[in-house]
């Protein structure tokens, strides 16, 4: 099995630090809102990764965090922290707001079939071993404390190592281009230092006890520190999206060099961007789907609500390293090539058989193919296409009602159950997803009835279908944009 590794910028055959035992850590979503189809390419990329490798016969522990604490407004080490200003925009704590977010995730990420990781620990839960890095780093000579604040060191770590090693930035590069940029900044040596630990500064929610000051951990710090403590101070991969390449995993790998000695892992894998017209897809942008509104149909830009599988398929058909362009054409003929390929998979138990071995040969030759395909660097596409070459062979014999080898029949029903069930996680969820657009169009009905309650300030009846909707284990949520609900 090959892979693309980021780090050296080629595939490289897949060798782990310990067989049979893969470590892997992938960075997971900041919970403040809820998740968009960004999130779902990230999640279902690296779902393969594990269902692959689990395929293969290696026993995987694959963390994936949570960011409830220390991201800051856009990715910088200036301005609000984005959880805390959506507890102060609904006037709740910010640990029920991460806790309605990160629920809300689940939910998505189960609809869509991604296997939750065995780990997948909490910022906030890890405050303790992220001050005890940042310890390390300060001993080491590579971080200054400034008004209670703590900064890694760039310039100085260059000088003995490599920072830019993963993104290919060249730091003088970097320092012209951010030397004017310092609002906000001023407490820091170089303009590319980034925070380890920052002080609260009065009315900032999130705030904890450290040697510098009452404040908050360093976004970056905080994979760092629960990578090690969940893979050990070295582990195989460590995934993410391609945005997430500088200045988060540059920075991890700095400061995890210093607090180790050495980089945090052997293997970096990134998944490309959701793109619409060209133009990346992104919460920041405006121009991003939940999937929620996928599943339900209810967004400008689409024309029909699409079932979690549709959009798994259609993630699928594209390389995770490749930009994946968003359409409802592209979405429909995924819908269309999922149904052929789950129906296919009904009609293998249709066949005739015979004890000759017609159609083994064809069946094992395409059986090489996919595995050929999935070993090199997960290209689903091509796998998919083999597939395809599999439902004509299916769908030509049972139309000719030919006969086919029995042991035709039974790696065909392997092909379908490991790869495309086990590997792919692909699902018939047709019945499912009706039943859950049914709901959601009664349950959003209820809603419009108990807003225009509330319009007409008939606060009773309006307290009345919430009270009811929650011992059904409907929770109704208000929000300034409206009413929205979760399922208990």
């Amino acid at each position: 099995m090959e892979i693309y590794n980021t780090l050296s910028r080629k595939k490289e055959v897949f060798e782990p630090l310990h067989p049979p035992h893969v470590g892997m850590y992938v960075c997971g979503p900041t919970v403040y809102g809820d998740p968009h189809l960004g999130h779902a390419r990230s999640a279902v990329s690296f779902d393969i990764l594990f269902r692959y490798l689990q395929y293969k016969g290696y026993k995987v522990r694959y963390v994936r965090n949570i960011t409830d604490v220390g991201h800051l407004e856009n990715d910088a080490d200036a301005g609000e922290d984005k959880l805390a200003k959506k507890a102060r925009l609904e006037q709740l704590e910010p640990m029920e707001v991460a806790k309605y977010y990160t629920d809300r995730y689940h939910d998505m990420m189960d609809a869509l079939n991604v296997r939750r990781p065995g780990i997948e620990p909490n910022a906030s839960g890890h405050i303790m071993e992220q001050i005890d890095m940042v310890q390390q780093i300060l001993d080491a000579g590579f971080a200054y404390v400034v008004n209670g604040s703590v900064y890694f060191d760039v310039v100085k770590y260059n000088q003995q190592h490599h920072y830019g090693i993963l993104s290919g930035r060249v730091l003088d590069d970097l320092l012209s281009a951010t030397r004017d940029n310092l609002e906000g900044q001023d407490e820091k040596r170089n303009s590319v230092d980034f925070a380890l630990w920052k002080k609260a500064q009065p009315g900032h929610i999130m705030r904890w006890k450290s040697p510098w000051s009452d404040g908050f951990p360093g976004w970056h710090l905080e994979c760092s520190a629960m990578g090690r403590k969940y893979l050990g101070e070295r582990f195989d991969i460590h995934g993410g999206g391609m945005d997430l390449l500088f200045p988060h995993h540059e920075s991890e790998i700095a400061q995890s060099e210093i607090a180790n000695g050495h980089p945090p892992c052997r293997y970096w894998m990134h998944n490309n961007m959701i793109t619409i017209n060209g133009q990346k897809m992104g919460k920041s942008l405006g121009n991003s789907i939940l999937l929620e509104e996928f599943f339900t149909g209810h967004h400008r830009l689409l024309t029909q609500a699409y079932t979690p599988m549709t959009v798994r398929f259609f993630i699928l058909q594209a390389h995770y390293r490749s930009t994946l362009d968003f359409s409802n054409e592209a979405l429909q003929a995924a819908e269309k090539g999922l149904k052929r390929l789950l129906e296919a998979a009904k009609t293998i138990e249709k066949l005739s058989l015979a004890d000759t071995p017609a159609y083994t040969a064809e069946v094992d030759e395409l059986a090489k193919k996919i595995t050929a395909a999935l070993d090199d660097d997960l290209n689903t596409p091509v796998a998919i296409a083999h597939l395809f070459d599999a439902v004509r062979l299916v769908n030509a014999a049972h139309d000719r009602k030919e006969l086919v080898g029995r042991a035709a029949v039974e790696q065909l029903r392997r092909l379908f159950n490991d790869i495309v069930s086990g590997v792919l996680g692909l699902r018939d969820d047709q019945q499912t997803a009706g039943n859950n657009a049914l709901l959601d169009s009664v349950i959003n009905m209820i809603l419009d009835v108990r807003a225009a309650a509330k319009a007409n300030k008939d606060f009773a009846t309006s307290d009345k279908i919430r009270d009811e909707l929650a011992k059904l284990g409907v929770v109704v949520k208000d929000t300034k944009e409206g009413s929205n609900y979760s399922l208990q």
